[in-house]
């Protein structure tokens, strides 16, 4: 087990993400996960409002770091607002972490399928991981090379008394079949030891991989899904949160996985 921070971080007006990125490359710091916040999903209800929602916060950068690199004072300087979390992730993960992205971010022409046509209409809101009208129209919005690449959510999870081993269950539908469908493949998975004071009750954190945002909005739109969604998840879960980020290079650019010839 590698103990790791996590931390969403709200840049001053005058810094932009490259030069934060720069100052932690200049100590030495990698981050293992370097992304940026794109929006909420699912919003907390219960945990965490106050300090992540409740003052109107714009994110704009999530990252992990070791426990060991936390982020040096000039770097803080940069900084307008912060919340972070410490976890442990497991040592195996963490080691084939690297290379295991890299793959799924820049994936070989032609191996990932198309986002599948929506099974159920769009709901009336997507707090309950549902496909809804506002989703669909934002995605529509988006600039076709930014709704076509890789997105990443950020899970923050709180369990009921004794209702984790049913959320298992909803992890290994979501492996099998249900989510793995979609492109969606967890990333990293970790447990998590402590946040700001005042701001305890998570229990752990899923960081999740999928194609696009539209292959995430094409699961949560699927009869299979919402079956074990309805079925385990949903019953199981005290609070939760979602926040889509797409990662980004040390110049803070999106990761773009197109041939470097379809970017000219």
């Amino acid at each position: 087990m590698v103990l790791c921070n996590i931390h969403l971080i709200s840049l001053r007006d005058d810094v932009s993400p490259a030069l934060f990125l720069g100052k932690l490359r200049w100590n030495g710091i990698k981050p293992i996960v370097q992304a940026r916040a794109v929006r909420w999903m699912i919003l907390p209800t219960q945990i965490s409002v106050g300090h992540l929602i409740g003052r109107n916060i714009r994110w704009d950068l999530f990252l992990i770091l070791e426990e060991s690199d936390p982020i040096p004072h000039e770097a803080q300087l940069d900084i307008d607002g912060i919340w972070s979390a410490s976890c442990g992730v497991s040592s195996k993960a963490l080691a084939g972490y690297a290379a295991g992205n890299s793959k799924l971010l820049y994936p070989p022409p032609g191996s990932v399928s198309p986002p599948e046509p929506h099974d159920i209409e769009p709901s009336n809101s997507s707090q309950n991981l549902e496909t809804s009208l506002e989703l669909c129209e934002w995605i529509g919005a988006l600039p076709t090379e930014v709704r076509d690449r890789p997105v990443s959510m950020l899970n923050l999870l709180a369990f009921k008394p004794g209702m984790k081993d049913l959320y298992k269950k909803y992890g290994d539908a979501f492996t099998a079949n249900v989510g793995s469908r979609h492109g969606g493949k967890v990333k990293l998975v970790g447990r998590i030891a402590g946040g700001p004071a005042g701001d305890d009750g998570w229990d752990e954190f899923a960081f999740v991989h999928y194609p696009s945002v539209s292959h995430f909005a094409a699961m949560a739109a699927s009869r299979d899904y919402q079956e074990v969604n309805h079925e385990y998840r949903l019953p199981s879960l005290k609070d939760t949160l979602i926040l889509c980020v797409m990662e980004v290079d040390n110049q803070g650019n999106i990761v773009d996985p197109r041939p470097t010839r379809e970017r000219l």
